[in-house]
């Protein structure tokens, strides 16, 4: 709790009022008003303008201009806490300022970093550099340079004055902002609970954070709003560190771990988790498409093969065409759309303890599915070796398809006629959906089959 108390001023005659607040957690600020009184008049009064017990004569004039000075400096201190700003003495005499005279706008002329992050981000979607979920991305970054500022007392920092010091503390901050969530809860009072930081950030998850930043920088030198990004000033071998990125060996499920799952006796609380994954499996679609997927969403082909189509996302708003994926439909995943008609309650929630996330781990579980796989600790600098229900979840699924289709791809160079990456090699050949049907049946060992315009199956 807050306490309130008049500043000592050991000058003499009249002087200004001067107040402090002190705060427990907050440490202290100062606030200097426009009154000037002598000490002994002051001494009268509380610093809310009321008159001390015993005291029957005062100056009423001051007594009023107090209380007035007391209710407007309270209620930007108030203001400061609830927006979780820096409590500093220039952000309460910037606050008071705003509410005494709400019209004028501070620092209009020169924005914050903040500020001007979140202005490019909303530029870029505008004109289709990005699409919506990196501009969502781009966003969550900017929320946590902001609470970065504010807990080191930055706030009003510049493009221009944000520097290679910052951009490193920055850096450490995003690995371990999981450390400042229960010091400083007042900044994450908007933050809903699921995305609270609760551990420390892998250095890919970082590194791609810092390829949002150093995409921003990069602009504001182009249009030469800054003069030199602090990403250049960092040097070869210490950017090269700052945006490395590690991957472990590739992990997927297996064919036969895949059929496993398919064919095994689950309880019914994991039936629907099942049917999810299964067919994302046979599809390997982001799980940002795959929400998005319905009946709607499937066409027949000439040959009568069914096959979902829908535009990418994450691509659709930077790419030149509208180009669909169109993925067949393998015989075990029709059957589940048919009869489920494409609702999978489960993906209501994907996130959380009872998500879709740690449903899979569950199903995989239940199934046995405990091949060790490794994974890399950041902190011990070696890898753990996890079962793989440990660290199954939706991402699992694409990489479980991307896996099994690789397995059963023809290597276009391998007779030797062009050279690898020749760009000839693609424009000699399409494959349609009937090939990709066929490699899909031997990939995941279905049967090939057909359908009318209304989904029958004719054969």
């Amino acid at each position: 709790m807050e306490k309130v108390t008049f500043y000592p001023c050991k000058k003499k005659g009249e002087v200004r009022v001067k107040y402090r607040i002190r705060d427990g957690r907050s440490g202290q600020v100062y606030y200097t008003t426009d009154i000037l009184c002598s000490e002994k008049d002051l001494e009268k009064l509380n610093p809310d303008g009321s008159r001390k017990d015993r005291v029957k004569l005062f100056n009423v004039d001051l007594s009023e201009s107090l209380k007035k000075e007391y209710e407007v400096m309270m209620a930007a201190y108030a203001k400061m806490k609830d927006e979780g700003l820096d409590v500093t003495t220039d952000v309460l005499e910037r606050e008071i300022a705003a509410l005494k005279s709400p019209v004028v706008e501070i620092r209009a002329e020169n924005p914050g970093i903040v500020a001007r992050f979140r202005k490019y981000a909303d530029g870029a979607l505008r004109a289709g550099i990005i699409g919506a979920p990196r501009h969502k991305h781009i966003l969550v970054v900017a929320d946590k340079l902001e609470r970065f500022l504010i807990i080191k007392g930055i706030s009003g920092i510049t493009a221009e004055v944000f520097g290679i010091d910052h951009l490193m503390e920055f850096r450490e901050f995003l690995f371990d902002e999981y450390l400042y969530v229960k010091k400083y809860d007042r900044l994450y009072k908007k933050v809903k609970k699921q995305n609270k930081p609760q551990a420390r950030l892998s250095m890919n998850t970082v590194t791609s954070q810092m390829k949002m930043f150093q995409t921003f920088f990069t602009e504001l030198e182009d249009i030469d709003e800054i003069r030199k990004s602090p990403f250049r000033k960092l040097g070869k071998e210490r950017k090269k560190a700052v945006m490395r990125t590690k991957y472990d060996d590739p992990f997927f499920l297996r064919r036969d771990e895949l059929l496993t799952i398919l064919s095994a006796q689950v309880p019914a609380s994991l039936e629907g988790t099942r049917d999810a994954f299964v067919v994302q499996c046979a599809f390997g679609c982001r799980i940002s498409d795959f929400l998005d997927l319905s009946m709607d969403s499937i066409a027949v082909s000439e040959d009568g093969i069914p096959y979902i189509h829908y535009i990418p996302k994450k691509t659709a708003d930077s790419q030149e065409g509208n180009v669909e994926v169109q993925t067949p439909i393998v015989r075990y995943a029709f059957d589940i759309i048919k009869r489920t008609g494409f609702d999978f309650p489960i993906l209501r929630n994907i996130y959380g303890t009872y998500g879709y996330n740690a449903c899979i781990k569950s199903l995989l579980q239940h199934c046995k599915v405990d091949r060790m796989v490794a994974q890399y600790n950041e902190e011990t600098k070696k890898n753990d070796y996890l079962p793989l229900y440990k660290v199954g979840s939706s991402k699992l699924a694409r990489k479980t398809h991307v896996d099994i289709m690789n397995k059963v791809q023809v290597d276009m160079y391998a007779a030797g006629l062009h050279k690898v990456g020749s760009s000839a090699v693609t424009r000699y050949t399409s494959m349609e959906i009937k090939d990709r049907f066929k490699l899909m049946n031997t990939a995941f060992e279905q049967e090939a089959y057909k359908v009318d315009d209304q989904l029958n199956v004719i054969e």
